[in-house]
């Protein structure tokens, strides 16, 4: 009889995700604090750890930005490309030194460490060197039984890191008792703030409370989910490693203009530009689209300004991954949508029924997409997968486009164009 090894799990999460990308290719900014703002240059949406005494996360950046310099903490817009390929270097790293990964977040992912052989804190301490060795992002690790105690064990880890090096092992029931009784129960994977009040409530203020209280009554008064939680808390495993995300059903590409727009051609402009990050994600997952949605609207919170919201759906051909024909159908699109005199501020398009080859139940008589047109795609995804995405579009997706995102602050792409590679000169 083959004696199951009993389940244990590390979260891997990395330290001030955006933050730590900035600086890794800005040694000089090190000991400097930082802050990451959200589209358009809107709000903070991340804070480096020493900027996080001064700063409130989602705080609006216009009414700041004068406090930030006072203080010396720089800011940066967001630069989605840089963070997700970082994102992938880091993940391809834990995925080579454990025997299965689910990847959680942008910045966190569980490993599977059940069986694995030896000292699991001094693995931990291997991977949390060995990805720092590699991308230069720092990571906190939490190893435990279950995976809502290696979300506790890994934010002690970071909490007291001064202490524990980046590194928790609560496997032990001294260790894992120990952070239970120090832990407040708002700081337990899945419980808000209104959750926290009606815990406290109930005389529920750290997560050993939690982890002490009757499941059955937790399950009656709240849910299923609040149960599984608690006893996750007292060792007992609830949840397991995901299996990878089956296909999307929907795929959505919103953005907000850099600027107002009152004339239809900026717009289709966007559209397409939207229509062709989309397609990347349709062909990504596999799928091909029946249908898409297309939808423009004004700010909805300026008092002086005309609201206005409309939006079409469009059934095309046949099922498609062909980003020309889904570009073509949402740009004609508009014309049904688009009416003068008011000022656009967003536009959205939406990728509707989709299937994978094969699922849609057509007749002997109709059309479906060519192959030459799903050898063009294979081409297109081929040389921007090579050389980055934008080397190879479509004629009416703009290169700069004045109507986009206004990121101002915005660093170079490090590590996905090679025309800002990073520069080493020698003195």
């Amino acid at each position: 009889m083959v004696i199951k090894p009993k389940p244990v799990f590390a979260l891997i999460d990395c330290n001030s995700f955006y933050a730590s990308c900035e600086r890794v290719f800005r040694p000089d900014l090190a000991k400097v604090p930082i802050v990451v703002l959200s589209n358009n240059d809107g709000c903070v949406i991340a804070r480096s750890y020493d900027a996080k005494p001064h700063v409130k996360m989602g705080e609006p950046y216009f009414q700041i930005k004068h406090r930030l310099e006072k203080l010396g903490i720089v800011a940066f817009s967001s630069n989605y490309a840089l963070y997700g390929d970082m994102s992938e270097r880091v993940m391809s790293v834990i995925e080579s030194l454990v025997p299965a990964v689910e990847v959680y977040s942008i910045d966190e992912a569980f490993a599977d460490l059940a069986g694995v052989p030896g000292d699991l804190e001094a693995l931990g301490r291997r991977i949390r060197a060995q990805v720092y060795r590699s991308t230069g992002i720092p990571v906190g690790v939490g190893i435990a039984h279950t995976k809502t105690l290696s979300k506790l064990a890994n934010h002690t880890a970071k909490r007291l890191q001064a202490h524990t090096g980046g590194v928790v092992n609560i496997c032990g029931d001294y260790e894992r008792d120990w952070v239970l009784r120090n832990t407040a129960v708002s700081e337990v994977w899945g419980v808000g703030r209104r959750m926290t009040v009606h815990f406290e409530s109930m005389g529920i203020r750290t997560a050993m409370d939690l982890a002490k209280t009757d499941p059955w009554t937790l399950r009656k008064k709240f849910s299923v989910v609040v149960e599984k939680t608690a006893r996750e808390l007292s060792g007992t495993p609830c949840l397991e490693l995901d299996e990878p995300d089956p296909p999307k059903q929907e795929i959505c590409c919103s953005r907000m203009f850099g600027k107002r727009l009152t004339e239809l051609a900026p717009i289709k402009e966007a559209v397409a530009t939207y229509m062709m990050r989309a397609s990347e994600k349709l062909r990504a997952q596999k799928s091909y689209c029946k249908k898409v949605r297309v939808s423009i609207r004004t700010g909805m919170f300026n008092p002086d300004e005309a609201k206005y919201a409309k939006g079409v759906v469009v059934t095309l051909p046949y099922p498609t991954d062909d980003v020309r024909l889904l570009t073509r159908a949402a740009v004609d699109a508009l014309d049904h949508v688009f009416q003068l005199g008011f000022k656009y501020s967003k536009a959205e398009v939406l990728l509707l029924d989709l299937r994978q080859p094969g699922e849609f139940s057509d007749d002997l008589f109709a059309v479906n997409q060519p192959a030459e047109a799903s050898r063009v795609m294979a081409v297109l995804d081929e040389i921007n997968g090579r050389w980055g995405r934008g080397t190879l579009r479509a004629a009416s997706v703009p290169g700069k486009p004045d109507w986009g995102m206004r990121r101002e602050m915005m660093s170079q792409s490090y590590t996905t164009r090679l025309d800002q590679l990073w520069r080493v000169s020698c003195h």
